[in-house]
């Protein structure tokens, strides 16, 4: 996500700067180059050497720092920042910076920097709610800051409600969203993940090995890009994807149900779900007891959700997935044909590191244009992968240009 990327990580003095080395390593995990920058309060809780030794890099602390400012040292962390992030921010450092003030390294970073920011208030949840506060927030989005709300719940102050700096996943995930590009902005993007259940009785189930991974990382990267997007979920461990909305569902009737009603305003559906294919003909209504000898099980095709509920349109893109064993890319042809798909992604699960409930994948994108094998990647790079495929099939003719060719034809 943030591979060639420099993070400025802006540390400023709460309780929660503890958390600092944790975010560092978060986000080199992503491939970023990280400079942090230590208020002088902050160092009442983490110490610059912490900071260094998980970041590999020096640790910017002082506006005066002779050996830094020789090569005007704030200059050069504005520069070098793709974006700054600000985390935890106090409730001091936001008032600074939404007035402009710059008597420290970090503010004076903030003002001479053009890469975008984004700010992870954390305090005590009087101080969040105040009304100062709340302004002084508002007054940087208005200026083009992304602010991460906190999370509730217990405080190091001994109280209760917002004001717990999110974890760094999920500072991780903002700051991916203001470097990615925007190229899906404006689309709906509707996605489907995990796998279904089908009951046999209130205690067993059929489903499958499916955890939900793929398809949760094709809709954190659709946000990031700037779609809107749905996610219709089977029961998986995964959370709710922040600042994307997520319908919870269990079988394959209820997915198609889901789908069906979301899939009307969407102008791409990927299917990424791992949709049981035949449910228990008869559901018992009391657990069936253990008996003697073989059981015989009569089972009957589910909804294909794909073929069935997703409403089709013109211009409505629609990409499904295909999970093989064997014959993979032509079983993937097939299906592309059969279910009138504009691409699928196709993979081996039986391949060392492309299976069910892993973090990676192998796969190979086919379309009527023609196929493209993906090395082994993470999930999260091969749904970015996924969506330069919708992004360049969604690229429509500006006006501009349009007005141009009609121009040369004419002439």
């Amino acid at each position: 996500m943030l591979e060639g990327k420099t993070v400025v990580l802006g540390v400023s003095g709460g309780i929660a700067a503890y958390k600092a080395p944790e975010i560092v390593r978060a986000l080199r995990r992503e491939g970023a180059r990280v400079r942090v920058v230590l208020t002088r309060a902050a160092r009442e809780f983490v110490t610059p050497l912490a900071l260094q030794t998980v970041s590999g890099e020096p640790v910017a602390t002082d506006l005066f720092d002779l050996t830094q400012e020789s090569e005007i040292g704030h200059i050069d962390l504005a520069d070098t920042a793709d974006v700054v992030l600000i985390a935890p921010a106090t409730a001091n450092a936001i008032a600074k910076a939404a007035v402009g003030m710059a008597d420290d390294l970090l503010t004076t970073v903030l003002l001479a920097t053009r890469a975008p920011v984004v700010v992870a208030p954390a305090m005590n949840v009087h101080m969040y709610e105040n009304a100062l506060v709340r302004e002084n927030l508002a007054r940087l989005v208005k200026h083009g800051w992304t602010v991460v709300e906190p999370d509730e719940g217990a405080l190091a102050c001994g109280y209760e409600g917002p004001g717990r700096l999110p974890d760094a996943d999920v500072l991780v995930e903002a700051v991916g969203s203001a470097v990615a590009p925007d190229d899906l902005e404006g689309e709906a993007v509707l996605v489907t993940a995990g796998p279904t259940r089908e009951s046999l009785d209130p205690v067993r189930f059929l489903s499958n090995r499916s955890s939900g991974k793929m398809g949760f990382a094709v809709a954190r990267a659709a946000a990031r890009r700037g779609a809107r997007v749905v996610l219709v979920a089977g029961p998986c461990g995964l959370p709710d994807p922040r600042g994307i909305e997520t319908v919870r569902v269990e079988t394959a009737e209820e997915m198609a149900v889901a789908v069906r009603r979301r899939s009307r305003s969407a102008t791409v559906v990927v299917a990424a779900a791992a949709v049981a294919d035949y449910r228990p003909a008869k559901r018992e209504t009391q657990k069936s007891a253990k008996k003697k000898g073989a059981m015989r099980l009569a089972l009957e095709p589910t909804p294909d959700v794909v073929a069935s509920a997703v409403v089709r349109k013109p211009g409505r893109l629609v990409v499904g997935f295909a999970a093989e064993t064997t014959d993979v890319e032509e079983r993937a042809k097939a299906k592309l044909e059969r279910k009138a798909l504009d691409l699928i992604v196709a993979n081996d699960v039986s391949a060392e590191g492309a299976g069910f409930d892993v973090d990676t994948n192998v796969v190979t994108l086919v379309s009527r244009a023609g196929s493209e094998a993906l090395p082994l990647l993470s999930k999260d790079r091969v749904a970015d992968a996924i969506l330069d495929r919708i992004a360049a099939l969604r690229v429509r003719p500006s006006k501009k240009r349009v007005a141009r060719t009609k121009k040369r034809r004419a002439r």
